[in-house]
């Protein structure tokens, strides 16, 4: 069952931002996270440890047996982009404009979602990668998402930064195909198995038979 990054973040809706005191940490709170029913995580590099962390979630399921997408968050430089592409990951996300990540994901085929915050930065993400990341999000609240799906109708757009669980709904409803949030998730698994429930759609072809009824 291989899926796009896209359509499974795009069908998650809410894709969570790691960033934890160290490797141990990382794969256990990845762990919560797919028997939750998430799929699609994202690390970060400002974690200690961060590229053993993805090799070591890589392998992970998720609640239903589909193979968890690892992606790896703050990429900044060609090197660190490497390394997590070595490391396993699905997807690379930068917080802004990386040329140096670009150019890497582009020789590797690798899915970059690159981060913007004016329309000109979120425009040539989005023709180069077919996504973009918005950060910090906060600063232009879901209206900005709102304007920016006004002129990049097809864009799928990714709102990060300063966003609290209980809020995605409004920034989904402005137009972002999906959310990241960093904090305020429940560390209760019914409570966090609950918040994917509530929020998650049907995935793709691939996923025929093993996704939850919306």
């Amino acid at each position: 069952m291989s899926c796009h990054p896209y359509a499974a973040i795009t069908a998650q809706r809410l894709l969570p931002v790691l960033r934890n005191a160290d490797a141990d940490e990382v794969v256990r709170h990845t762990a919560a996270l797919l028997a939750a029913g998430c799929r699609a995580v994202e690390l970060t590099t400002s974690t200690p440890g961060w590229a053993e962390a993805v090799a070591r979630t890589v392998p992970l399921a998720d609640a239903h047996g589909r193979p968890a997408l690892i992606g790896v968050g703050t990429v900044t430089t060609a090197e660190a982009a490497r390394t997590a592409l070595d490391a396993g990951a699905a997807f690379l996300v930068s917080p802004y404009p990386a040329p140096e990540v670009r150019q890497v994901a582009g020789e590797r085929g690798a899915v970059f979602i690159e981060g913007g915050f004016t329309p000109g930065e979120i425009a040539s993400a989005v023709r180069s990668g077919g996504a973009a990341k918005v950060f910090p999000a906060h600063v232009g609240g879901p209206r900005f998402i709102s304007s920016l799906k006004a002129v990049l109708p097809d864009a799928l757009i990714i709102p990060t930064g300063g966003i609290k669980p209980g809020e995605v709904r409004e920034w989904l409803a402005a137009g972002a195909a999906a959310v990241g949030v960093g904090n305020g998730l429940p560390a209760d698994p019914a409570e966090l198995a609950a918040v994917f429930a509530d929020l998650a759609q049907p995935c793709c072809g691939h996923c025929a038979g093993t996704e939850p009824r919306p």
